[in-house]
């Protein structure tokens, strides 16, 4: 009977131990890198880095993006990880077709994270500013063409509670002009906290 449970014993320790070692060494499926970026985002004049990468195991090809931050000795770290926002190419509730959208690009311009997105036929810039390791959106443009001369845009300032709603054609000057004042927002949305989806109902 001791010797059962002494059986017992090692043989559920040598399980756990092989289960532990197995999450440990988990496989990191988003292997194919669609964009890499390069940019100083937090102003040390040292280059900070964006990747975008897909897994290409998962029938849904998810995509992945990572933000690595320099740091005081120099080497780069992992601050954002996110695989909400944006859209997998082959969404399940699309049944295996595709989302008919491009991939986001994702640009570094004067200090400032922006991601260009084009979904049904609008276009829009989403602009993060950061703070404290964290990237919160802070200013969203879109424009959308009716096809023929007219182009309807807006521009949002979370920052400001300001959303500007204008028709512009083939002159400078904007038509049809709507201001509105937002409602306050108390914390700016951080980026790895946003979906795809919520992107789009801002």
């Amino acid at each position: 009977m001791k010797k059962l449970t002494l059986y017992l014993i090692l043989l559920l320790l040598f399980t756990g131990s092989c289960l532990y070692s197995q999450k440990a060494v988990s496989k990191d499926n988003f292997t194919f890198q669609v964009q890499k970026e390069e940019g100083d985002l937090n102003n040390d004049k040292i280059d900070d880095k964006i990747m975008l990468e897909m897994d290409l195991d998962d029938e849904t090809r998810p995509l992945r993006l990572q933000i690595f931050l320099s740091q005081p000795d120099k080497k780069l770290k992992l601050v954002v990880s996110s695989t909400k926002i944006i859209e997998s190419q082959y969404p399940v509730n699309k049944k295996g077709e595709h989302n008919g959208n491009t991939i986001p690009d994702f640009f570094i311009e004067e200090g400032v994270l922006k991601m260009l997105t084009d979904i049904n036929d609008r276009k829009s810039s989403y602009e993060f500013r950061l703070k404290q390791n964290n990237f919160e959106l802070v200013k969203i443009s879109r424009v959308l063409w009716d096809g023929k001369e007219t182009t309807s845009e807006t521009e949002i300032d979370l920052i400001k509670g300001t959303k500007s709603e204008y028709d512009r054609d083939f002159s400078p000057n904007k038509k049809n002009i709507r201001n509105t004042q937002l409602k306050p927002i108390k914390t700016l949305p951080k980026i790895q906290d946003l979906s795809f989806s919520d992107l789009e109902k801002l």
